[in-house]
């Protein structure tokens, strides 16, 4: 986005379109789920939080869990909507929960890692980081006073856990990467960063792949921590708008793909972190985590709008189609449909080969009130949201934005229904 105006190893082989029991599926973020309906589904049913829900959800054995900025994570049944728990954490709950051998994996922005009892919700164990805080920086976004350091409200995100034979994986705004033994919650290594990191890591092939705020993305050993390459992306040292990794790495055959807010989606060999290739967005970031099947790579961006599908092999474009609004949100290829959740409050359904939108279902509060924000095509009222450069009302500018109900997280395709969530408090479930 360019500055305003102003368990364990069955998990890895379990089919992708059965694997949901983490962020983007399973371990590898390949972003591939469960096929999903190419025309319009309705309501089943709708879980109110007390706050936005910007997390993403996961599910296991006909439960969804997810977290919400009331800062709870929950466990609803899906076939009937129903609360089965809630556990109550000390900040909001931005992180897509992971389910391991009955246990919940999930990170706070109370800065502690939790491990809870997937039938009860019950606390097993806390890992407590070092802290948690959003990136920053003096000037951000061209934001006034240019000596001012302003926190970044588009840090939307907190680290997914990745559970893979028995060690939790996560990033953490004390900008280092964690391994913790997934039964007792010791720290088994972690490792160092120059910002924060609130992407969240990808493990493939004993490898940990994880970007960060300072701009490099990282290949640690899994089972030490040590670094096996790095890969240094675009820097922005005045403005500090295009630097910096927000999205998640999909790692598949030998290669990892991700975005970065430096405009580039970049593919990288596996092993040594060479550049296969690189699609330039032309200074609109790319936040969500590509998903991959099937040789294409789709990915969303920001102030473009964009839809992306690329070859695999080689990034030429294959498609690309214009969006209502901003998107945060990582797509998920569910059979040939691919799901994404739009800014302006609603979730677009495209077609995986040629981006074409079969149908779109828009949050309640879209259409009230606060739909005032957006014109007759569902875009946003720039001047509306951003009133100044001036630092305090860039920041309002962006939480006015999501009182449409943004959709943020990134949806899931479980037991026959759609599930995401959104800012406007609530988990919705499609069928």
């Amino acid at each position: 986005m360019r500055a305003p105006a102003i368990v364990a190893l069955a998990l890895l082989c379990a089919p992708a379109s059965e694997a949901q029991w983490m962020f983007r599926g399973g371990p590898a973020h390949e972003g591939v789920g469960a096929r999903a309906p190419r025309s319009a589904p309705k309501v089943k049913w709708r879980f109110p939080t007390g706050d936005r829900v910007v997390s993403s959800p996961s599910w296991a054995d006909g439960v969804v869990y997810f977290g919400s900025d009331d800062g709870r994570v929950y466990a609803v049944a899906t076939a009937t909507g129903l609360l089965r728990w809630s556990t109550e954490t000390g900040g909001p709950v931005r992180s897509t929960p992971a389910v391991a051998g009955g246990v919940v994996y999930v990170v706070s922005y109370d800065g502690r890692l939790y491990a809870l009892d997937a039938r009860t919700g019950d606390r097993r164990w806390a890992f407590r980081t070092q802290g948690e805080r959003a990136f920053e920086a003096k000037g951000l976004h061209g934001m006034q006073p240019a000596g001012q350091t302003f926190f970044d409200p588009y840090d939307v995100f907190l680290s997914s856990p990745a559970v893979v034979a028995g060690v939790v994986y996560f990033g953490s705004g004390d900008g280092r990467v964690y391994a913790v033994d997934a039964a007792t919650g010791a720290e088994r290594w972690h490792a160092q960063t120059g910002d924060v990191v609130h992407a969240s890591p990808a493990v493939a092939d004993g490898t940990v792949y994880v970007g960060s705020w300072d701009g490099d993305f990282y290949a640690l050993d899994a089972a030490s921590g040590a670094l096996r390459w790095r890969f240094q992306a675009g820097r922005d040292d005045v403005l500090h708008n295009q630097v910096g990794f927000q999205s998640s790495a999909a790692v598949v055959g030998g290669v990892v793909y991700v975005g970065c807010r430096d405009s580039k989606l970049y593919a990288l060999d596996a092993a040594t972190g060479r550049e296969r290739w690189q699609y330039d967005n032309e200074g609109s970031w790319v936040v969500g985590s590509p998903a991959v099947a099937n040789g294409r790579v789709v990915f969303a961006t920001s102030d473009s709008r964009k839809f992306h599908v690329l070859d695999a092999a080689t990034g030429k474009p294959v498609a690309s189609q214009e969006a209502g609004a901003f998107m945060f949100s990582s797509p998920t290829l569910a059979g040939d449909v691919a799901l994404v959740g739009v800014l302006n409050g609603q979730l677009d359904a495209r077609d995986a080969s040629t981006g074409a939108l079969l149908w779109s279902h828009e949050v309640p509060m879209s259409r009230g009130p606060a739909g005032r924000l957006l014109a007759a095509d569902r875009t946003f009222d720039g001047p509306v949201l951003y009133a100044s450069g001036w630092g305090p009302d860039a920041v309002a500018g962006f939480f006015r934005q999501t009182a449409v109900g943004s959709v943020f997280s990134t949806p899931l395709v479980a037991d026959g229904l759609v599930l995401f969530g959104s800012a406007d408090g609530a988990l919705y479930a499609l069928e």
